[in-house]
């Protein structure tokens, strides 16, 4: 049990590789089959000899954390409840918590992910002001085998003939046998069936000798590495509604999917309503013939097998590791007071054209007007103006705040253009205006934006800004928002 945490935990470490990090599992239950995967992925595993979720687990993680001198620590499990996040975010660690049942009583991580399609911010009401959550299929942990594949057309044939049947990394209840069955009773002319059986499957053996009396042949795949190619090749699956159901949305592959754990029911549940798959229900409850007659009946069905296909890639883009990795990034930003030497960035960044169009003075701002403007700034003491620094320290937009007396402050912000999109608007926001009310005796900040300029109202709206209407700035409609102590 577990293997979809660990390869959607993968799929999160690879991303993370390809923007140069070193990802390193830490795993408290393991087997050969997961080791062997992860180390030709170039992971390092490191085994944790502590019973999983326990206080000495959190201990021991955090300890190993401080001696790799990680940035992050992610977990991913049921058995971690709020007491485990509580003690690593007191030993000041950066957590992100991968969840799906939103059954911890609070939240202390930095970032909650749950990547479902049902995930509702109401189920996650007891969390600390600073945890952000990132809920919905957007955030869709894919591994790097997949992301070859976005933009990928399907051909959807008449009839169905290729069925692909994979049920998991472990399969303890053997419902594939019973899936090899139930497609015993199928009258489908040149049908082929790839079953994928995960390394952690005991009933290998038990299920070639079960197959070998089938009318039809058997592709086996044992801990299949090559997941997009056998479901490009496929025209539908029979799927447990476990994560492997994304990659079959991602891919556009029509599903018919059966419960095999209660922790897939809201999954699978959720994908039927949406129209990407079929869900059969709990694999005990359902009959061969019900499995048998809903196989049938989607293999005849193109026009239900393409609008599948349809919504499942609408669904899940493929992206969603590497949107993951940027709020990351983001969130490890820094201030620093703006210097004389930065005046030729930021001039620079006030020229911007998106800048000028969303300023309420949109003339373009001669060199000379600037330097002059920028002494006049760092010489007054009712303005706090910051430099925006990416992990690495490299600049990337900038922030100021305008006391006006009243134990209120005006922010001004923006981000360079190569770094919009990616999370640091939020971040920037979010930090300086902390730092402004820990450092000052500022007791609400007010930002005064374009109505037409959405993607900052939105930015701001999600950094804790309240809207308080419609005013006038310069003789031009604002919108007036404000951000309380």
């Amino acid at each position: 049990m577990g293997t979809g945490h660990i390869m959607r935990c993968l799929a999160l470490a690879q991303a993370l590789q390809a923007d140069r990090g070193q990802p390193v599992f830490a795993v408290a239950i393991s087997t050969p089959a997961i080791e062997k995967r992860l180390t030709s992925e170039g992971m390092q595993v490191i085994p944790l000899k502590v019973r999983p979720g326990s206080p000495e687990d959190s201990r021991e993680t955090a300890a190993l954390t401080r001696r790799l001198k990680a940035r992050w620590v992610v977990v991913d499990g049921y058995h971690f409840q709020d007491e485990y996040q509580r003690i690593l975010k007191q030993s000041q660690l950066r957590l992100l918590w991968i969840d799906d049942l939103a059954s911890t009583r609070h939240y202390y991580a930095d970032f909650v992910l749950n990547q479902n399609i049902s995930a509702d911010e109401r189920w996650y009401r007891n969390r600390e002001p600073y945890t952000q959550l990132l809920l919905g299929t957007r955030y869709t942990l894919l591994r790097r085998e997949f992301w070859l594949w976005r933009g990928r057309q399907r051909a959807v044939p008449p009839t169905a003939r290729r069925l692909l049947v994979t049920l998991g990394g472990s399969d303890p209840d053997n419902v594939t046998l019973k899936v090899l069955r139930a497609l015993g009773h199928l009258n489908i002319e040149a049908l082929e069936v790839t079953v994928v059986v995960g390394g952690s499957n005991p009933h290998y053996n038990s299920l070639k000798a079960a197959a070998s009396s089938l009318r039809f042949p058997v592709n086996w795949q044992w801990n299949a590495s090559n997941m997009p190619e056998l479901m490009a090749k496929a025209d539908m699956a029979i799927a447990a509604g476990g994560s492997t159901c994304w990659e079959l949305a991602f891919m556009g592959l029509p599903s018919i999917l059966l419960i095999l754990a209660d922790n897939q029911r809201a999954m699978a549940t959720g994908l039927a309503a949406a129209g990407c798959a079929v869900n059969l229900g709990w694999h005990e409850e359902v009959t061969e013939t019900e499995i048998a007659t809903t196989v049938a009946r989607l293999s005849r069905s193109r026009s239900d097998r393409s609008r599948m296909m349809g919504v499942g890639q609408q669904l899940v883009d493929g992206k969603g590791a590497h949107t993951v990795v940027r709020h990351l990034e983001a969130s490890s930003i820094q201030l620093r007071p703006v210097r004389e030497d930065d005046c030729d960035i930021l001039w620079q960044w006030a020229n911007d054209p998106l800048v000028r169009a969303v300023s309420f003075c949109s003339e373009p701002i001669p060199r000379t007007d600037h330097v002059r403007w920028l002494a006049t700034k760092l010489s007054d003491r009712n303005c706090i103006f910051y430099l925006v620094l990416d992990a690495n320290s490299v600049p990337i937009g900038q922030i100021r705040y305008e006391m006006t007396g009243d134990r209120h402050a005006t922010i001004s912000a923006s981000i360079a253009a190569p770094f919009r999109g990616r999370g640091y608007g939020r971040q920037a926001i979010c930090l300086g205006c902390q730092t402004l009310f820990q450092a000052s005796a500022v007791e609400a900040i007010d930002a005064y934006i374009k109505p037409s300029n959405l993607a900052s109202i939105q930015v701001f709206l999600k950094s804790g800004f309240e809207n308080r209407g419609e005013t006038i700035v310069r003789s031009q409609p604002a919108l007036h928002l404000v951000k309380k102590l």
